[in-house]
């Protein structure tokens, strides 16, 4: 199954890009999670599923949830059978 690993920069925590990032997530069927990163400003994200939906998923990481200002979106492709069930937020 196809999976995008995404290191997301920029003002990307403490507005709500994560709960955003699950939410279209959930509405694309894909599978994953997104986390903080100790850095303060990156999220990393991976999600599996379409690779259609995945490219529809980038495009929403790139531009984020209103208060978000993502500066940079470092991606990369792989195949994986992880099964992870469901897209969920990692603390």
């Amino acid at each position: 199954m196809p999976c995008l690993k995404a290191i997301v920069r920029g003002k990307v925590q403490g507005v709500y890009f994560r709960d955003f990032t699950r939410i279209q997530a959930v509405r694309l069927g894909l599978c994953g999670y997104a986390k903080n990163l100790a850095s303060g400003n990156e999220v990393e994200v991976v999600a599996e599923g379409n690779k259609d939906s995945l490219l529809e998923f980038l495009k929403l990481l790139r531009s984020g949830p209103p208060h978000a200002e993502v500066k940079e979106v470092e991606t990369s492709w792989e195949m994986t059978n992880s099964n992870y069930g469901d897209f969920h937020i990692k603390y």
